[in-house]
């Protein structure tokens, strides 16, 4: 009886999380096989090399986290207050490998080294901010505070994850509830103190 092979998207996946973990010189086939609890020959059946590996994690990652996220935030309708309350609790909740803030994190530590993974994470932040200013425009007719509100939520996701800061008598879980309904009410809106 034939073994199954591997699939494909179960080396991105393994990859994504070894990139997590330790960075990209962890990203290595024998770990990852390792990992996977399967011998590296299956690697070369989908993958020239590693470097073939490590191009094909950055674009599951900016498919995953980007393009995708953004169509399904998209397909299920609403106002742009909406799907930007639908796009935080989709983001904040991580429920798939590509969206997670550690692996977002790892790869903006691997582009400080990598100019061309610098150059795919500037077309995904930029695509990104773009959508936030798309969502924001809607409701906020001043360029400025559309551009601040976009800054804010998307460096929230990114940075919330490096403070390190107690609160006082609040909780990080209850004060990134409040500044998600702040920035997510209209100006002038007596709701938003």
């Amino acid at each position: 009886m034939a073994l199954a092979r591997t699939p494909r998207a179960k080396w991105i996946e393994q990859g994504l999380r070894t990139l997590a973990d330790g960075g990209p010189e962890a990203v290595r086939i024998e770990a990852i096989a390792q990992a996977l609890g399967v011998t590296k020959g299956g690697f070369y059946g989908y993958f020239e090399n590693r470097g073939a590996l490590l191009e094909e994690m950055l674009d599951s990652w900016e498919l995953g986290s980007t393009e995708e996220l953004i169509q399904r935030v998209e397909s299920e309708g609403g106002d742009a207050a909406t799907k930007l309350r639908r796009l935080i609790t989709i983001v904040a909740s991580a429920d798939r490998l590509t969206s997670e803030v550690t692996v977002d994190l790892a790869i903006r530590d691997w582009a400080r080294r990598d100019p061309a993974v610098a150059d795919r994470l500037r077309r995904v932040d930029n695509r990104r901010m773009a959508y936030l200013r798309e969502l924001f425009s809607a409701f906020c007719p001043d360029p400025a505070d559309v551009e601040t509100r976009s800054l804010l939520v998307y460096s929230t996701y990114i940075g919330s994850h490096l403070i390190a800061a107690d609160h006082g008598s609040y909780t990080r879980s209850e004060v990134l509830k409040h500044t998600r309904t702040w920035l997510l009410t209209p100006p002038g809106d007596s709701r938003r103190g």
